[in-house]
């Protein structure tokens, strides 16, 4: 009965991560950078895909996977989104042409979009984190979570939910090879 019941835990998360993919999965394209920290801190809540206006030594640097997305975050500035606190090291070869690695990079949506996430955001708690930047069909896109911070709590809580799903993992990897 219990060896039942594992199973069908483990066929709900099953289904339930193929159901949950992100944009990135989604479009198939090659994930460059995530921020794992942001689904440890904040409760993800919707996300949306934004493109990103970058000079051409920031796109090979991206290219090169050396990008930065930890303790980033988007603000609205005259109407207009930015990605602040989002690095991208310097490009090797670009001497002269290489810009700040901590610069303002401008994010582009549709106007309904930023009037929707502009209307979303001055909800008290609320706030705009990049997730992940990945390729799609040869730009770089970025998606962008519509968060709420967790509270202590909160995080002790989905550790110890993490922590028992590794275990039921583990018990019936391990039924698997006794049973063979």
């Amino acid at each position: 009965m219990l060896f039942v019941w594992i199973c069908v835990i483990i066929n709900k998360q099953i289904i339930s991560k193929a159901l949950g993919k992100t944009l990135a999965e989604k479009t198939k394209g090659k994930i460059v950078a995530q921020n794992k920290k942001a689904y440890h801190d904040y409760f993800v809540i919707e996300t949306f895909e934004a493109g990103i206006a970058l000079f051409g030594t920031e796109v090979k640097s991206v290219r090169g996977g050396r990008v930065n997305l930890k303790d980033s975050f988007c603000s609205f500035k005259e109407g207009e989104l930015y990605a602040l606190g989002f690095h991208i090291s310097p490009y090797e070869q670009g001497n002269r042409f290489n810009t700040d690695p901590l610069r303002e990079k401008k994010l582009l949506m549709h106007k309904q979009e930023l009037r929707k996430l502009f209307g979303l955001l001055t909800r008290e708690g609320y706030t705009l984190i990049p997730l992940s930047l990945y390729f799609s069909r040869g730009r770089i896109k970025m998606e962008l979570g519509l968060c709420k911070g967790k509270k202590l709590y909160d995080k002790r809580e989905s550790i110890a939910r993490n922590e028992a799903n590794r275990e039921i993992e583990r018990n019936v990897k391990n039924k698997q090879y006794r049973d063979e």
